[in-house]
């Protein structure tokens, strides 16, 4: 009985033929692999993967940094231009009481 099951599974599949396949399913699952649908983690790579979008808190995050150093220029430019026309204005009403001043 034990003869006749080692010969019947012997003749069930040839050597060639088990590896041959287990090759092609190999490659075949790399390729699926290659292929599948994203996850949370590494993207694939640019044949096979989609590009990759920031999450909108990243770009809110740019945007608030580039709003901040908008606004921190325009803040030092208005106390530039305010701090000339004080100058200015200094300068006039201080030519304006020396003259005040001669005349009496």
């Amino acid at each position: 009985m034990a003869l006749r099951l080692a010969t019947a599974y012997k003749t069930a599949m040839n050597e060639k033929t088990f590896y041959i396949a287990s090759a092609v399913i190999a490659v075949l699952l790399i390729a699926v692999s290659m292929v599948w649908p994203q996850g949370q983690g590494k993207p694939s790579p640019a044949p096979f993967g989609h590009a990759v979008i920031q999450p909108d808190y990243y770009r809110m995050v740019r945007e608030r940094d580039q709003r901040k150093a908008t606004e921190a220029a325009q803040r030092s430019a208005d106390a530039k231009r305010d701090a000339e026309h004080s100058a200015e204005a200094d300068a006039a009403s201080s030519s304006l009481s020396a003259a005040e001043a001669a005349r009496h």
